[in-house]
């Protein structure tokens, strides 16, 4: 069965081999299958872990012994809000915690109690009635969502290790030897493509604590911390969402740096990514290729290579069928079960993205914006705000952009400076990205924001704007944007 290749792997791996670095130990296969061994007796019972710790080797041994004892994984990110981690722990009936915050979990009054240590993590239980979940679920993962809740989504374990032994093939020419994981680990990007991919391929996994990749949860991120670790690591890939690649790639270039030179494929995805900003980041050293994918297949679809590169989001994997219809993107894939609320669905049945893309002659898939967020102006054009707001992202000025316009007769953006600019460095770079975009896909005018975080619920957990929330929220600024029209309105 596909759901022990995992296991027969680290069983084939020969003693002494570093396979896990963590920030105190590095770990070879029969210490993993040890550990994993352990825990997985202590969850012989159990129906759901959930397991909220920070990244290192304990995270993903615990991962492995969940798949191990048969219990259905609920990974719990450290971004989430109090309600949100009870909304998991409540949809799912977890009965289990696993944790490097055990007063957290006591304080959500959810009546876990402590029942042994493992690996500096707490494993806490409790007796709960059992959600149900759609049959073959290993793991639930909750999409980021707003600070409202979270969805959701039931993956099966067959489908995820298609979709890392996809990926392991379509790299395997690479010189990959050195994985860093710099994504929180409950994100499932990171959790199929960089820890299960890697572990396919008999690579080395590097999974030092997020504070020394420069997490610092509400102050931001530190790309000086990134750098240094993955070049004194010599790691070969790593994988980033394109904030984090901008910030390093502004730090390389105002530090009169280069990427680290072992460093061959650094995959970019959450995110359109204008190529004129891909190309800025390769000058840099950094080796980035975009990629796409979704929680509700499996996480990663299509990726650029070395190769095999272009102006999309990359080829489609074996495991994906991708086809489009009216527009959309529609993908079959066997990761996804089924939501929480709605366990009808099954690996078998087509997902329905909601993504506008299209397929080019040489077989990459390019994206083109959200069905729900298209805009179309008085004029009648109909315009993706993403490929815009991608333009504007590609201005080292620029930290974080939302466009908007729908029924109105030109674009206006709500812009995010980057750290040390001011407006006068946001006017030049509107004025650059202007000459470079058709009329009708101009800003007219434009107004500074507060940053959109997760704090003040206008981002998700790994940084992603939430367009509905930050329009409702800044509705009075953007209406201001458009005083001729308003002065117009106001007269008849």
């Amino acid at each position: 069965m596909i759901s022990t290749a995992l296991f027969d792997i680290l069983a084939a791996r020969k003693g002494g081999e570093p396979i896990l670095h963590g920030d105190l130990r590095t770990w070879d296969a029969p210490a993993m299958l040890q550990e994993i061994d352990a825990l997985a007796r202590h969850l012989a019972s159990t129906r759901i872990l959930a397991v909220l710790a920070d990244n290192g080797p304990a995270w993903v041994m615990a991962d492995l012994a969940a798949l191990k004892a048969g219990a259905v994984h609920l990974p719990l990110p450290a971004f989430f809000s109090r309600a949100q981690m009870l909304h998991a722990l409540n949809e799912t009936g977890a009965d289990a915690v696993l944790t490097d915050q055990p007063d957290l979990i006591v304080n959500l009054d959810f009546g876990f109690i402590r029942e042994t240590t493992w690996n500096g993590l707490v494993l806490m239980k409790r007796k709960t009635s059992p959600a149900r979940l759609p049959p073959g679920t290993a793991k639930v993962s909750f999409t980021s969502g707003s600070t409202g809740s979270p969805k959701g989504v039931c993956l099966g374990m067959t489908g995820l290790l298609e979709t890392a032994a996809a990926l392991t093939a379509y790299l395997a020419d690479l010189p990959v030897e050195r994985h860093l994981a710099v994504l929180p680990l409950p994100l499932l990007l990171e959790n199929v493509a960089g820890i299960y991919a890697p572990l396919l391929r008999g690579a080395e996994i590097f999974l030092p604590s997020l504070k020394m990749l420069g997490w610092q949860g509400m102050a931001g991120f530190q790309p000086a911390a990134l750098h240094r670790t993955a070049s004194e690591m010599r790691v070969n890939s790593l994988i980033l969402v394109p904030e984090l690649a901008k910030a390093w790639a502004m730090y390389l270039e105002s530090a009169h740096l280069q990427a680290p030179a072992e460093l061959v494929f650094a995959a970019v995805g959450g995110a359109r990514v204008d190529q004129s900003q891909l190309a800025r980041w390769r000058e840099l050293g950094l080796p980035v290729y975009q990629g796409y994918g979704l929680t509700e297949c499996g996480s990663v679809v299509s990726l650029n290579r070395p190769g095999d590169d272009g102006p999309g989001v990359g080829r489609p994997l074996p495991h994906a069928s991708v086809r489009i219809e009216n527009g959309e993107v529609c993908i079959r894939s066997r990761g996804f079960i089924g939501y929480l609320d709605s366990a009808n669905q099954t690996g078998a049945d087509e997902f329905l993205t909601g993504d506008i893309g299209h397929i080019d002659a040489t077989g990459h898939l390019h994206l083109d914006g959200r069905r729900k967020n298209l805009l179309i102006t008085s004029y009648g054009r109909n315009i993706a705000p993403e490929w815009v707001e991608s333009v504007l992202l590609a201005e080292t000025a620029i930290a974080q952009a939302v466009v908007a316009g729908d029924g109105r007769p030109s674009l206006v953006a709500l812009l995010v400076p980057a750290n040390g600019c001011g407006n006068d460095d946001l006017a030049t770079a509107v004025a650059r990205v202007n000459l470079a975009l058709p009329d009708y896909a101009r800003i007219s005018a434009w107004t500074v924001a507060e940053p959109f975080t997760l704090q003040n619920g206008l981002a998700t957990g790994n940084g992603r704007p939430l367009r509905n929330d930050i329009l409702s929220h800044h509705a009075v600024a953007v209406a201001s944007l458009y005083p001729q029209e308003e002065s117009a309105s106001a007269i008849l």
